[in-house]
């Protein structure tokens, strides 16, 4: 009797810390665990071996918001949200786009940028792209693994080219090797402000886009309590000075809205 009262006291712990909130988890390990890419400026990049950018800064923002501490990784685009439903990390902030399919698999914080896919294009570059049918038999280049993939094969005839990290593709269309480039539009200003290469910006294409934080399913008091962070950051004027920093604007709110 004993031992079945024994083994049951053990099948009962093992059912509740399986079904412990990440929220929990998080809080009594002290840490959040965050993946991002590291090389994709003015997001999250490395500078003198540091990560930096805005996402970085929002991440680190969060995490004290919810009293614990923020421990970055770095992962391919192509990889991460593999390894974020493996359990590497606990969260991603990537500018993950916000889409049907991803929330079949994750759940997702409120959006914290709005923006729409654009072109890049070389700096003298005098063909007109105006929309990716004007691309039809050339070469587009972009993430793996990302939506623009789709968006792009979805309306044939065009070389798609994926890379691992936007600037192998910027590299390439400077190059020359390419094209034209697909990214997220709030991407465009900071590399022709910041970066060299000799690129600017093409035409927007698509609707608004939405990125969240993606977080594996069922853990309701770890939404809420993101969510809730997020919504502190922007009622006490964290949020817009980190996003002013980077962007000039408030990227939480649509282009049209400032």
């Amino acid at each position: 009797m004993r031992k079945f009262l024994l083994a049951a006291s053990l099948l009962g712990f093992t059912l509740h810390a399986s079904a412990a909130d990440l929220l929990d988890t998080v809080k009594q390990r002290g840490t959040l665990k965050i993946a991002v890419e590291g090389t994709y400026p003015p997001f999250n990049y490395k500078e003198n071996n540091e990560l930096t950018g805005f996402e970085v800064e929002l991440a680190k923002a969060l995490a004290q918001k919810l009293g614990v501490k923020a421990e970055f990784s770095t992962s391919e685009w192509s990889a991460m949200l593999a390894g974020l439903q493996a359990g590497k990390y606990d969260i991603v902030i990537n500018q993950v786009g916000i889409t049907d399919k991803r929330k079949e698999t994750f759940d997702f914080s409120e959006p914290y940028t709005i923006s729409s896919p654009q072109l890049i294009v070389r700096s003298n570059e005098t063909r007109s792209f105006k929309k990716l049918d004007d691309l039809k038999g050339k070469k587009l280049g972009l993430g793996q693994g990302t939506n623009y993939a789709d968006i792009a094969k979805a309306v044939g005839g065009i070389d798609v080219k994926t890379y691992p990290g936007s600037q192998e593709y910027l590299q390439d269309l400077a190059l020359g090797r390419i094209d034209a480039a697909l990214n997220d539009s709030l991407l465009i200003p900071y590399i022709v402000k910041k970066t060299k290469l000799p690129l600017k910006a093409g035409a927007p294409l698509g609707d608004l886009e939405k990125s969240g934080i993606p977080f594996v399913k069922g853990n309701p008091k770890f939404k809420a309590s993101l969510n809730k962070a997020l919504a502190d950051l922007q009622a006490d004027g964290s949020f817009t000075k980190i996003s002013k920093k980077w962007f000039d604007r408030d990227v939480s709110k649509p282009p049209v809205a400032q």
